[in-house]
Protein backbone atom coordinates (compact mmCIF):
# COMPACT_ATOMS: atom_id res chain seq x y z
CA UNK A 1 0.00 0.00 0.00
CA UNK A 2 1.39 3.42 -0.90
CA UNK A 3 0.35 6.87 0.29
CA UNK A 4 2.19 10.07 -0.77
CA UNK A 5 5.11 8.07 -2.06
CA UNK A 6 5.48 5.90 1.04
CA UNK A 7 5.08 2.18 0.44
CA UNK A 8 4.08 -0.16 3.23
CA UNK A 9 4.30 -3.88 2.57
CA UNK A 10 3.02 -6.75 4.66
CA UNK A 11 6.63 -7.65 5.47
CA UNK A 12 7.14 -4.24 7.12
CA UNK A 13 4.37 -4.88 9.65
CA UNK A 14 5.22 -6.58 12.97
CA UNK A 15 4.06 -10.15 13.40
CA UNK A 16 0.43 -10.38 14.42
CA UNK A 17 -0.36 -6.81 13.39
CA UNK A 18 -3.16 -6.18 10.90
CA UNK A 19 -3.42 -2.93 9.01
CA UNK A 20 -6.90 -1.53 9.72
CA UNK A 21 -8.83 1.38 8.31
CA UNK A 22 -9.01 4.36 10.65
CA UNK A 23 -12.21 4.65 12.70
CA UNK A 24 -14.68 7.34 11.75
CA UNK A 25 -14.46 10.51 13.80
CA UNK A 26 -16.65 11.13 16.81
CA UNK A 27 -18.37 14.07 15.08
CA UNK A 28 -19.30 11.85 12.15
CA UNK A 29 -20.81 9.24 14.46
CA UNK A 30 -22.85 11.87 16.31
CA UNK A 31 -24.03 13.33 13.02
CA UNK A 32 -25.22 9.93 11.80
CA UNK A 33 -27.05 9.30 15.08
CA UNK A 34 -28.82 12.66 14.86
CA UNK A 35 -29.57 12.68 11.15
CA UNK A 36 -31.00 9.16 10.83
CA UNK A 37 -34.16 9.86 12.89
CA UNK A 38 -34.56 13.26 11.25
CA UNK A 39 -34.46 11.68 7.80
CA UNK A 40 -37.03 9.12 8.92
CA UNK A 41 -39.32 11.89 10.23
CA UNK A 42 -38.93 13.84 7.00
CA UNK A 43 -39.93 10.80 4.92
CA UNK A 44 -42.88 10.22 7.24
CA UNK A 45 -44.01 13.85 6.92
CA UNK A 46 -43.76 13.83 3.13
CA UNK A 47 -45.60 10.54 2.69
CA UNK A 48 -48.33 11.62 5.13
CA UNK A 49 -48.85 14.97 3.41
CA UNK A 50 -48.86 13.31 -0.01
CA UNK A 51 -51.56 10.88 1.10
CA UNK A 52 -49.48 7.71 0.81
CA UNK A 53 -50.27 6.79 4.45
CA UNK A 54 -53.56 7.05 6.30
CA UNK A 55 -53.28 10.00 8.68
CA UNK A 56 -56.05 8.60 10.82
CA UNK A 57 -53.56 6.02 12.04
CA UNK A 58 -50.22 7.59 11.07
CA UNK A 59 -50.58 11.37 11.50
CA UNK A 60 -47.85 13.62 10.16
CA UNK A 61 -45.04 14.42 12.62
CA UNK A 62 -46.04 18.09 12.46
CA UNK A 63 -49.48 17.18 13.83
CA UNK A 64 -47.86 15.15 16.60
CA UNK A 65 -45.58 18.06 17.50
CA UNK A 66 -48.60 20.37 17.62
CA UNK A 67 -50.43 17.99 19.97
CA UNK A 68 -47.29 17.67 22.10
CA UNK A 69 -46.85 21.43 22.37
CA UNK A 70 -50.50 21.91 23.28
CA UNK A 71 -50.19 19.34 26.09
CA UNK A 72 -47.03 21.07 27.35
CA UNK A 73 -48.44 24.61 27.31
CA UNK A 74 -51.62 23.57 29.14
CA UNK A 75 -49.57 21.82 31.81
CA UNK A 76 -51.40 18.51 31.36
CA UNK A 77 -48.37 16.59 30.11
CA UNK A 78 -45.99 17.82 32.80
CA UNK A 79 -48.50 16.98 35.53
CA UNK A 80 -48.90 13.38 34.41
CA UNK A 81 -45.19 13.05 33.63
CA UNK A 82 -44.24 13.99 37.19
CA UNK A 83 -46.64 11.39 38.57
CA UNK A 84 -45.22 8.61 36.38
CA UNK A 85 -41.66 9.67 37.17
CA UNK A 86 -42.36 9.60 40.90
CA UNK A 87 -43.84 6.11 40.68
CA UNK A 88 -40.87 4.92 38.64
CA UNK A 89 -38.34 6.33 41.11
CA UNK A 90 -40.12 4.93 44.16
CA UNK A 91 -40.70 1.53 42.57
CA UNK A 92 -37.06 1.30 41.47
CA UNK A 93 -35.91 2.04 45.02
CA UNK A 94 -38.35 -0.42 46.64
CA UNK A 95 -37.66 -3.17 44.14
CA UNK A 96 -33.98 -2.56 43.42
CA UNK A 97 -32.40 -2.15 46.85
CA UNK A 98 -33.74 -5.40 48.41
CA UNK A 99 -33.01 -7.23 45.15
CA UNK A 100 -29.35 -6.20 45.16
CA UNK A 101 -28.89 -7.17 48.81
CA UNK A 102 -30.66 -10.48 48.32
CA UNK A 103 -28.71 -11.22 45.14
CA UNK A 104 -25.39 -10.56 46.88
CA UNK A 105 -26.42 -12.84 49.74
CA UNK A 106 -27.49 -15.59 47.33
CA UNK A 107 -24.19 -15.31 45.50
CA UNK A 108 -22.21 -15.72 48.71
CA UNK A 109 -24.36 -18.39 50.37
CA UNK A 110 -24.83 -21.69 48.56
CA UNK A 111 -27.65 -22.79 50.87
CA UNK A 112 -29.57 -19.56 50.42
CA UNK A 113 -29.12 -19.87 46.68
CA UNK A 114 -30.41 -23.45 46.72
CA UNK A 115 -33.47 -22.35 48.73
CA UNK A 116 -34.47 -19.22 46.80
CA UNK A 117 -33.24 -19.71 43.25
CA UNK A 118 -35.99 -22.23 42.32
CA UNK A 119 -38.65 -19.83 43.61
CA UNK A 120 -37.27 -16.93 41.60
CA UNK A 121 -36.85 -19.10 38.51
CA UNK A 122 -40.45 -20.35 38.80
CA UNK A 123 -42.09 -16.95 39.36
CA UNK A 124 -40.03 -14.90 36.91
CA UNK A 125 -41.74 -16.22 33.72
CA UNK A 126 -45.20 -15.29 35.05
CA UNK A 127 -46.70 -12.45 32.98
CA UNK A 128 -46.35 -9.44 35.25
CA UNK A 129 -49.47 -7.83 33.79
CA UNK A 130 -51.46 -10.85 34.99
CA UNK A 131 -50.42 -10.01 38.55
CA UNK A 132 -52.01 -6.56 38.46
CA UNK A 133 -55.52 -7.75 39.50
CA UNK A 134 -53.92 -9.48 42.50
CA UNK A 135 -52.03 -6.29 43.36
CA UNK A 136 -55.28 -4.35 43.16
CA UNK A 137 -56.80 -6.73 45.70
CA UNK A 138 -53.81 -6.36 48.02
CA UNK A 139 -53.02 -2.65 47.68
CA UNK A 140 -56.28 -1.24 46.35
CA UNK A 141 -56.69 1.40 43.66
CA UNK A 142 -54.18 3.79 45.23
CA UNK A 143 -50.49 4.32 44.59
CA UNK A 144 -49.45 1.01 46.12
CA UNK A 145 -50.55 -1.17 43.20
CA UNK A 146 -48.77 0.98 40.59
CA UNK A 147 -45.55 1.26 42.58
CA UNK A 148 -45.64 -2.50 43.24
CA UNK A 149 -45.84 -3.19 39.51
CA UNK A 150 -42.71 -1.09 38.93
CA UNK A 151 -40.94 -2.77 41.86
CA UNK A 152 -41.71 -6.24 40.52
CA UNK A 153 -40.27 -5.32 37.12
CA UNK A 154 -37.05 -4.08 38.70
CA UNK A 155 -36.71 -6.83 41.32
CA UNK A 156 -36.25 -9.93 39.18
CA UNK A 157 -33.61 -8.51 36.86
CA UNK A 158 -31.71 -6.87 39.71
CA UNK A 159 -31.64 -9.93 41.96
CA UNK A 160 -30.57 -12.28 39.15
CA UNK A 161 -27.78 -10.03 37.90
CA UNK A 162 -26.54 -9.35 41.43
CA UNK A 163 -26.30 -13.06 42.17
CA UNK A 164 -24.56 -13.80 38.87
CA UNK A 165 -22.18 -10.91 39.47
CA UNK A 166 -21.00 -12.47 42.73
CA UNK A 167 -20.71 -15.92 41.17
CA UNK A 168 -18.55 -14.44 38.39
CA UNK A 169 -15.95 -13.20 40.88
CA UNK A 170 -12.74 -15.22 40.94
CA UNK A 171 -12.92 -17.40 44.10
CA UNK A 172 -9.31 -16.50 44.84
CA UNK A 173 -10.36 -13.02 45.97
CA UNK A 174 -12.93 -14.43 48.40
CA UNK A 175 -10.40 -16.92 49.74
CA UNK A 176 -7.82 -14.17 50.31
CA UNK A 177 -10.37 -12.10 52.23
CA UNK A 178 -11.25 -15.07 54.44
CA UNK A 179 -7.56 -15.87 54.96
CA UNK A 180 -6.98 -12.38 56.33
CA UNK A 181 -9.90 -12.82 58.73
CA UNK A 182 -12.42 -10.59 56.99
CA UNK A 183 -15.90 -10.80 58.44
CA UNK A 184 -18.92 -11.57 56.25
CA UNK A 185 -19.91 -7.89 56.09
CA UNK A 186 -16.36 -6.91 55.14
CA UNK A 187 -16.35 -9.52 52.38
CA UNK A 188 -19.58 -8.07 50.99
CA UNK A 189 -18.31 -4.50 51.21
CA UNK A 190 -14.79 -4.97 49.89
CA UNK A 191 -15.03 -7.97 47.54
CA UNK A 192 -18.56 -9.04 46.60
CA UNK A 193 -20.15 -5.66 45.93
CA UNK A 194 -17.24 -4.09 43.96
CA UNK A 195 -16.75 -7.27 41.95
CA UNK A 196 -20.44 -7.70 41.17
CA UNK A 197 -21.12 -3.99 40.57
CA UNK A 198 -20.91 -4.10 36.75
CA UNK A 199 -23.58 -6.80 36.54
CA UNK A 200 -25.61 -5.18 39.34
CA UNK A 201 -25.84 -1.94 37.38
CA UNK A 202 -26.58 -3.85 34.17
CA UNK A 203 -29.51 -5.48 35.96
CA UNK A 204 -30.75 -2.12 37.22
CA UNK A 205 -30.41 -0.69 33.71
CA UNK A 206 -32.70 -3.39 32.35
CA UNK A 207 -34.96 -3.29 35.39
CA UNK A 208 -35.68 0.42 35.09
CA UNK A 209 -36.90 -0.08 31.53
CA UNK A 210 -39.06 -3.03 32.53
CA UNK A 211 -40.39 -1.11 35.52
CA UNK A 212 -41.40 1.78 33.27
CA UNK A 213 -43.26 -0.59 30.94
CA UNK A 214 -45.18 -2.19 33.80
CA UNK A 215 -45.84 1.14 35.49
CA UNK A 216 -47.37 2.65 32.36
CA UNK A 217 -49.41 -0.52 31.87
CA UNK A 218 -50.72 -0.28 35.44
CA UNK A 219 -51.68 3.35 34.84
CA UNK A 220 -53.61 2.34 31.73
CA UNK A 221 -55.58 -0.31 33.60
CA UNK A 222 -56.25 1.27 36.97
CA UNK A 223 -55.28 4.92 37.36
CA UNK A 224 -56.66 8.39 36.84
CA UNK A 225 -53.30 10.03 36.23
CA UNK A 226 -49.89 9.31 34.73
CA UNK A 227 -48.66 8.75 31.18
CA UNK A 228 -50.50 5.45 30.94
CA UNK A 229 -53.77 7.19 31.76
CA UNK A 230 -53.05 9.78 29.05
CA UNK A 231 -52.44 6.98 26.54
CA UNK A 232 -55.71 5.30 27.43
CA UNK A 233 -57.62 8.58 27.27
CA UNK A 234 -56.16 9.38 23.85
CA UNK A 235 -57.25 5.95 22.61
CA UNK A 236 -60.77 6.37 23.98
CA UNK A 237 -61.19 9.75 22.26
CA UNK A 238 -59.37 8.58 19.09
CA UNK A 239 -56.90 11.43 19.46
CA UNK A 240 -54.16 9.69 17.53
CA UNK A 241 -51.77 12.66 17.45
CA UNK A 242 -51.94 12.95 21.24
CA UNK A 243 -51.40 9.21 21.54
CA UNK A 244 -48.20 9.41 19.48
CA UNK A 245 -47.07 12.43 21.50
CA UNK A 246 -47.45 10.55 24.80
CA UNK A 247 -45.68 7.52 23.33
CA UNK A 248 -42.80 9.80 22.35
CA UNK A 249 -42.60 11.26 25.86
CA UNK A 250 -42.65 7.76 27.35
CA UNK A 251 -39.81 6.72 25.06
CA UNK A 252 -37.77 9.78 26.05
CA UNK A 253 -38.41 9.04 29.74
CA UNK A 254 -37.15 5.49 29.25
CA UNK A 255 -34.06 6.74 27.40
CA UNK A 256 -33.25 9.29 30.11
CA UNK A 257 -33.75 6.71 32.87
CA UNK A 258 -31.31 4.32 31.21
CA UNK A 259 -28.79 7.12 30.68
CA UNK A 260 -28.97 8.01 34.38
CA UNK A 261 -27.97 4.43 35.22
CA UNK A 262 -25.17 4.65 32.61
CA UNK A 263 -23.84 7.82 34.26
CA UNK A 264 -23.99 6.08 37.62
CA UNK A 265 -22.09 3.14 36.15
CA UNK A 266 -19.32 5.37 34.76
CA UNK A 267 -19.01 6.97 38.18
CA UNK A 268 -19.04 3.77 40.25
CA UNK A 269 -17.25 1.47 37.79
CA UNK A 270 -14.73 3.72 36.00
CA UNK A 271 -12.46 0.81 35.07
CA UNK A 272 -15.21 -0.78 32.98
CA UNK A 273 -15.81 2.45 31.04
CA UNK A 274 -12.10 2.71 30.35
CA UNK A 275 -11.93 -0.85 29.02
CA UNK A 276 -14.89 -0.19 26.70
CA UNK A 277 -13.28 2.91 25.26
Amino acid sequence: MSERGVTVTSEALPAGRVLRRPRAGAKTEVAVQLLSPLVLLAIWEITARAGYVDQRFYPAPSSIIQAFWEAVTTGVLLHHLKITLGRLALGTLIGGLPAVLLGLAMGLSRWLRLALDPIIAATYPLPKSALFPLLLLIFGLGEGSKVAMVAIGVFYLAVTNSMEGVLAINPVYLDVAKTFGARRLDVVRTVALPGALPLVLAGLRLGVGTGLILGVLAEMLGARDGLGYLLWSAWQTFSVSSLYAVLFVTAVLGFVSVKVVDILRRWLVPWQSGSRN
